[in-house]
């Protein structure tokens, strides 16, 4: 029973990625709104209800790639050291995602991670969409950092300012920068904004 059900799982998350590397091979040679989902199935070799049952809209064959992000910095959160604050933890973090040149952070110039961000800050649907996904990173941040309107404003605060940091090194990477030449600018910026965070979180 339990290599059935591992075999079952297999099979499941390799018609996940077929579907979705179809999807995006699909919208980032002619856009996404002039792609239909039966397209889509078709390439993947997959019915509409089937696709519809792993990607319950159109917009999640893209915006998927966000989903293991949703609650990473709740969970930065919740594995740091006993003696780390939040603070530097997340700071630990995104420094460490910079370094690695982790393509959620904005700073990766690999052609293929510029067509997806392309892609995604050029529709402005799936724009739109990213904003329950922002939400969501919101509500499990504030779980991770406390109960009480205290935690909530806190993780907003978090989440606006992880947002702006990746955005803006994304907007140099999409002006034709170099991630290596924008690093250690992006490195200043973090250390700026989480600098604000502590004045502005501080015990009052």
């Amino acid at each position: 029973m339990s290599a059935e059900l591992g075999l079952r799982e297999r099979k499941k998350r390799r018609t996940y990625q077929a579907i979705s590397d179809a999807a995006i091979a699909l919208f980032l040679e002619k856009g996404f709104d002039a792609v239909s989902v039966a397209e889509v199935a078709a390439a993947a070799e997959v019915s509409k209800p089937t696709l519809f049952r792993y990607f319950p809209a159109k917009e999640d064959l893209v915006l998927h790639r966000f989903a293991d992000h949703e609650d990473e910095a709740a969970r930065v959160v919740a594995a740091r050291a006993e003696d780390e604050t939040p603070l530097d933890a997340l700071r630990r973090h995104l420094l460490d995602g910079l370094a690695r040149r982790d393509p959620v952070t904005g700073l990766n110039d690999h052609p293929h991670v510029l067509a997806f961000h392309r892609l995604l800050y050029g529709t402005p649907s799936l724009v739109a969409r990213l904003c329950p996904y922002q939400g969501r990173s919101e509500e499990a941040l504030a779980a991770a950092l406390g109960a009480g309107v205290g935690g909530r404003l806190a993780a907003g605060q978090i989440v606006a300012v992880l947002r702006v940091l990746a955005e803006e090194n994304w907007r140099r990477i999409a002006a034709g920068e170099r991630a290596d030449d924008v690093y250690a600018d992006a490195v200043a910026a973090v250390d700026l904004a989480f600098g604000q965070l502590r004045r502005g979180l501080a015990p009052s």
